[in-house]
């Protein structure tokens, strides 16, 4: 271990609206960080996320976890055992931070679309408030881009910010896209990054009046660039033949095709292989739509040799296995979110639980290269000489 592994910054973690964590994994993966507290309100989506830990060598959460609903660590004992836990986090770790991504089809515009209004727009705000009272090291927020495009969600983003900025937080943002970090998915997120002013300032690094990190370097640990690869020639539409094989496209990156993440998982004999939705409407139906086809905006056919359009598995998506006569299975769509194949989620949990928790997931290796954003600024703000992330004014 090298002098500068050593004096490694720790950061304790604590998760909100983790479902079955994918988000948390892309921390826990990356050296540095460890969660310590875990916060999911749906019971299902918990039992997925402390049983799938089993065959990931994770440690399990110090200050254990939790299903109360999050309103709750705003008054009384929840947030007195909160700020309790926090206190004991930061004797242990050199910084404590709070990740989370609230529901988000209030502000997606292909969801209920009510914003602040509706009941899950309502918890963006509470996290927001969570982190205000509770002052932690730093933060991310992730939800769709609804909250970032539409004119009226933006509205409400934008007080949010400021608030936070108000309590004394320096912050930045960027609308990411899952397919930049190796994910084979066309997935865009707002992400919402910030930083306690003393915490920069306990770093060694200069402010100087702008309350924006201008130099927060987000393609730090990107592969790829979203234009280069929709640039490319990827197969379109071609006619549905069940169980077909085809060539792998010359001129393209195999890595962000379904095909190889089907394989890189190895799918078919995958603990979760079997588990998907059995057609209503019988087979014509899904033997009619071509390989390719996800123009739709019900029934969408993958292609094997192109990345997904996204990981969206509800009833009003429905995505097809590029050559069977059948939705994609659970241990597929986990594979498109890339995750580890030793990601398992147990039998008992329905089918509904399954697919809703792998649909709203953070893809994992987008998790894991914003947490390793996270800490690349972390180490080289503490590192003077490099004036890695000086904040200057706009």
């Amino acid at each position: 271990m090298t002098k500068k592994e050593q004096n490694r910054t720790s950061s304790g973690i604590f998760s909100f609206f983790s479902g079955a964590g994918f988000l948390d994994l892309g921390f826990e993966k990356t050296e540095g960080f460890e969660t310590v507290f875990v916060n999911e309100y749906h019971e299902p989506f918990m039992e997925i996320y402390k049983s799938s830990r089993k065959g990931l060598n994770v440690t399990e959460p110090q200050f254990g976890h939790n299903t109360d609903d999050i309103c709750s660590f705003l008054n009384g004992k929840p947030a007195q055992q909160l700020t309790d836990d926090l206190k004991s986090a930061k004797s242990k770790f050199d910084l404590v931070g709070f990740i989370g991504g609230p529901p988000c089809p209030d502000f997606s515009v292909g969801g209920k679309n009510k914003g602040i209004k509706g009941e899950n727009g309502k918890l963006s705000a509470t996290y927001a408030e969570l982190i205000i009272r509770n002052q932690p090291d730093f933060f991310l927020f992730e939800n769709v881009k609804g909250l970032y495009r539409t004119k009226k969600h933006r509205a409400f983003f934008d007080q949010m910010k400021l608030n936070l900025i108000k309590s004394g937080y320096y912050l930045t943002e960027k609308l990411i896209n899952a397919i930049e970090f190796g994910a084979p998915q066309d997935r865009e997120r707002i992400i919402l990054i910030g930083f306690r002013r003393n915490t920069l300032t306990d770093f060694g690094l200069e402010l100087n009046g702008s309350p924006f990190l201008k130099t927060f370097d987000w393609n730090s640990k990107t592969i790829y660039k979203a234009d280069d690869i929709f640039s490319k020639n990827w197969p379109t539409q071609e006619e549905f033949i069940e169980n077909s094989e085809k060539p792998f496209p010359y001129g393209l990156n195999k890595k962000l095709t379904v095909q190889y993440w089907f394989d890189k998982n190895d799918v078919s004999n995958h603990p979760n292989a079997n588990h998907y939705f059995q057609p209503r409407a019988g087979l014509p139906k899904f033997q009619s739509i071509q390989e390719g086809d996800d123009l739709k905006k019900s029934y969408k056919r993958l292609h094997r040799w192109r990345y997904s359009p996204t990981a969206a598995y509800g009833n009003n998506e429905v995505h097809l296995h590029p050559y069977k006569a059948r939705r994609i299975s659970a241990s597929e769509a986990l594979a498109i979110q890339s995750l580890p194949k030793e990601f398992i989620i147990p039998e008992n949990i329905s089918l509904s639980n399954m697919f809703k928790t792998i649909g709203n997931g953070v893809p994992f290796l987008a998790a894991k290269g914003l947490a390793e954003t996270l800490s690349l600024f972390i180490e080289n703000s503490k590192t003077p000489e490099l004036k890695y992330a000086e904040i200057i004014s706009e």
